[in-house]
């Protein structure tokens, strides 16, 4: 990396961050960030598609079986690429007001990328060194764990890169390129797309063509990445700026760890679901095979409609992050309730989808029997019945992040997973049986709308906000 006598790129005008129309930007920033997000999706559910037409159910439930592997490296990602992108926009925001703010920006950008790389070193080394163990912890039978362990050691390799790819999409984001985040992630989903139908179906390579495929194309998407943060648009980073510092590091984290710690909540409550559905599902019709694999497909397809609100709260968070630290709160207000609205017109699409086809949705990756889509169909009816105000958490949470208050974002961002799935997904099935880990996802679901719009309430209600004055631009 080329040295330079300047680490910031002096701009001839105003941030277009303070200036433009907040639905402009919201537009600008959210719909390449809703791309990024279906491309990582299409990862999950490529593989699910092959893998279900090739090898069956056993295939699948494997995946879910490693998936919270893939939850830690979109933990790790987050709390490094939102918290690098929070503290980098905050900075670029006060160096409005103070220019030696602008200074440390690009201090954020490095030390974020840097421990990025080193975290998916960490994690890739401790899946090889642990494979059996952690697919067993992880709720996996016998009959699955050859399956499981194949695809998991290979895509472990890959780690660093797909942490790279979906962590350094927010900072390439926070350089005001979106649209270079949507094209490192869409080329490396069409080569995984390309390589799984040539690896799996055209040379029967199985569990390990679709791991291959994928690894490939994470490792294409990674190396993007990190291309483009190397030719930022406002700062220049050097080697001094990539070497970790404590105190930067100690702030990335910060902000970083309100998604960070959703992720790993989603991850605890992966494992024990997949362990309550291998227990209570041996009690009863289906079998100890067919719910988890279920889960694992429906868990995948509701991402694609996550990766839609995550995409818009993403999308929101160098439009608030910059706004807050200039002190533009009206702006700051406007951009979020607008990302609401986006917010719920999909979710309610999503429910409407998932309550009137779910036997459709699940169809499309492969056949099985009377009990596995009466199984697919009651999950769907019952567990995603309020996805329709699934929307509130993810992007209130994000919310806090982007104005530097992680707290309330790390709060928010546990509730649905800690606070009430987990208890709900232990308590339920002990008078329910299996059908108790339905129902304890709307109740859970429910409760986390709650808390979302009493904690907005109540920070919308500050006076800055309330005397904030409107502008044309908003």
């Amino acid at each position: 990396m080329a040295e330079k006598n300047n680490s910031i790129v002096e701009e001839s005008k105003e941030n277009p961050l303070g200036t433009q129309k907040v639905g402009t930007l919201l537009h600008r920033f959210a719909l390449p960030s809703i791309v990024a997000m279906l491309v990582g999706s299409l990862y999950n559910i490529v593989d699910q598609f092959f893998i279900g037409r090739s090898v069956g159910a056993l295939g699948n439930a494997a995946t879910n079986i490693s998936f919270p592997l893939s939850i830690a490296c979109v933990a790790i990602a987050l709390l490094f690429g939102i918290g690098g992108a929070s503290a980098f926009n905050i900075s670029m925001g006060k160096g409005q007001l103070i220019p030696a703010e602008r200074q440390k920006a690009v201090y954020f950008m490095g030390n974020a990328l840097c421990m990025m790389v080193v975290c998916g070193v960490i994690l890739c080394s401790v899946t090889q060194f642990f494979l059996n163990p952690l697919l067993l912890f992880f709720g996996s039978s016998q009959e699955v764990l050859g399956y499981a362990g194949t695809y998991t050691r290979i895509v472990s390799l890959g780690f660093p890169f797909v942490i790279v790819a979906t962590g350094g999409g927010h900072l390439i984001r926070a350089d005001g390129r979106p649209g270079f985040t949507m094209i490192c992630n869409i080329v490396g989903a069409v080569i995984n797309t390309v390589l799984d139908a040539i690896f799996v179906f055209g040379l029967h390579g199985g569990m390990a063509g679709a791991a291959w495929a994928t690894v490939i194309g994470q490792v294409i998407s990674g190396s993007l990445a990190i291309w483009f943060l190397c030719h930022c648009r406002t700062v220049r980073l050097q080697w001094k700026h990539i070497r970790p510092v404590a105190c930067y590091v100690r702030r990335i984290m910060a902000l970083g760890a309100a998604p960070c710690a959703n992720q790993l909540a989603m991850m605890i409550v992966q494992i024990v679901m997949n362990k309550s559905l291998k227990y209570y599902g041996s009690l009863s019709a289906y079998g100890e095979s067919i719910p988890i694999a279920c889960v694992g497909i429906i868990t995948k397809v509701n991402q694609v409609f996550m990766s839609f609100v995550i995409g818009i709260s993403q999308g929101l968070q160098p439009i608030v992050s910059f706004n807050y630290g200039a002190g533009k709160y009206a702006r700051v207000k406007a951009a979020y309730m607008r990302a609401l609205v986006y917010g719920f017109a999909l979710a309610f699409t999503a429910f409407l989808l998932f309550q009137i086809f779910p036997h459709q949705i699940v169809s499309i990756f492969g056949q099985g029997s009377a009990e596995y889509f009466r199984f697919a169909e009651n999950y769907f009816h019952i567990f995603l019945f309020f996805t329709f105000v699934n929307f509130l958490q993810p992007i209130s949470s994000n919310f806090f992040t982007a104005i530097g208050k992680p707290t309330r974002g790390i709060l928010l961002s546990l509730t649905r997973q800690i606070f009430f799935l987990l208890p709900l997904l232990v308590i339920l099935p002990t008078i329910m049986g299996i059908d108790g880990i339905m129902y304890a996802g709307p109740v859970a679901d429910l409760m986390a709308a709650v808390a979302s719009i009493a904690l907005a309430a109540c920070e919308l209600r500050r006076r800055e906000y309330r005397e904030a004055k409107p502008t044309l631009s908003e």
